[in-house]
């Protein structure tokens, strides 16, 4: 059996030539709306061989991808990008035009009657999906049987989810700022805990100890989970107030990711500002300034190098080093693409454009 070869990350100078050449696999899909905005979400499997979307319009698709990477030929992007489908037996087959992806080899999860807001794999099974839906129903996917797993209802207008890393948990969240926290097995939620603040967006901490919940005042909150109470407390302070919260957008702060190894704390808010925060002592070490309109979604790469803003507004999603906070290119789109995420262990970009999925991917191929 062939060595795998080892995962090495693109220097800056080289990520910011490389991107903006890179031609988009593009998935058409007749019966979803050709709109902008119409895709709200967009996951990744663990393994990276799986997309998601939820759509507006109540379209929850499944894609097997596989990538395929040359290395640089002096100068030259050197990828190669092709799509694997299976067939009824299980078999793996290839399409013979990547560029154009026949989406009747997709799955397609039907069941929710309203759009849908959030899609998240399980990050221990990587044909376990979530999906979070405006009709208040939380459902559990297997993937590859188009099987139901588990469902949740009654559970008001809900519009984010976040799994605890070692996928026991989902915490879901509505509009009326509830959180819940739901298992995979279970079709009651296991408890539910109102909050105090406008809450936009979730996600965990990798122990599943501290939840980081982004609040409609500009600011993110760290619970302790699973009782929902403020990690950290100032001691000179009493009540409400005492409770200590990262402070670093002028307006609604709407989106958070945290960094693959844990360096650092990503932000996004309505004043356009992405701001990183270390995760030792919380402070804010640097903004990123070069976002149009607000910051509707944030990814780091696999190695935690780069971050990309997604917004809906402007014309391109931006890519920031990580490190320094420099905004390193623009890669540009048709229309504002809200929605991008990063594969989980490679360079490869899926992001919403002109209402259908488009994905690029550029081999490492050494520094």
């Amino acid at each position: 059996m062939a060595r795998l070869a080892p995962r090495t990350s693109v220097a800056p100078e080289r990520l910011k030539t490389l991107l903006p050449s890179l031609k988009p696999t593009i998935y058409h899909d007749p019966s979803t709306k050709q709109v902008p905005n119409n895709i709200r979400t967009i996951a990744w499997n663990p393994l990276g061989t799986y997309i998601a979307t939820g759509c507006l319009d109540k379209t929850l698709r499944v894609l097997y991808r596989a990538f395929v990477f040359a290395h640089f030929f002096r100068g030259g992007t050197g990828i190669y990008d092709v799509e694997m489908v299976e067939n009824a037996n299980h078999q793996m087959s290839v399409l013979g035009n990547a560029d154009k992806p026949n989406v009747r080899q997709t799955t397609e999860l039907k069941g929710h009657t309203a759009s849908i807001e959030k899609v998240a794999f399980n990050p221990v099974k990587e044909l376990e999906l979530c999906s979070v839906s405006s009709d208040g129903v939380v459902r559990f996917w297997d993937v590859k049987t188009k099987q139901v797993l588990n469902e949740v209802k009654g559970l008001g207008e809900t519009f984010t989810l976040a799994w605890a890393p070692r996928g026991e948990y989902v915490v879901v969240g509505n509009k009326d700022d509830k959180l819940f926290v739901i298992s995979p097995t279970q079709n009651t939620p296991i408890s539910s805990h109102q909050q105090p603040v406008q809450t936009n967006s979730i996600t965990f901490c990798w122990s599943g100890q501290r939840i980081f919940a982004t609040t409609g005042d500009g600011k993110t909150r760290i619970l302790s989970f699973p009782d929902f109470e403020p990690s950290y407390k100032f001691d000179y302070k009493e009540g409400p107030e005492a409770e200590f919260m990262l402070t670093g957008h002028t307006s609604s702060c709407i989106t958070v990711e945290l960094h693959p190894f844990n360096r650092y704390l990503a932000t996004g808010g309505t004043d356009s500002l992405i701001a990183l925060w270390e995760t030792a002592e919380w402070n804010c070490v640097r903004t990123a300034t070069k976002m149009t309109g607000p910051v509707r979604s944030l990814s780091f790469s696999w190695d935690g190098l780069y971050v990309v803003g997604g917004s809906d507004e402007g014309s391109g999603l931006e890519i920031f080093n990580s490190e320094t906070g420099e905004h390193l290119c623009t890669y540009k789109t048709m229309t504002p693409s809200p929605v991008v995420a990063w594969a989980p262990n490679r360079y490869a970009l899926a992001f919403a454009d002109s209402g259908s999925l488009r994905v690029i991917g550029a081999s490492t191929g050494g520094k």
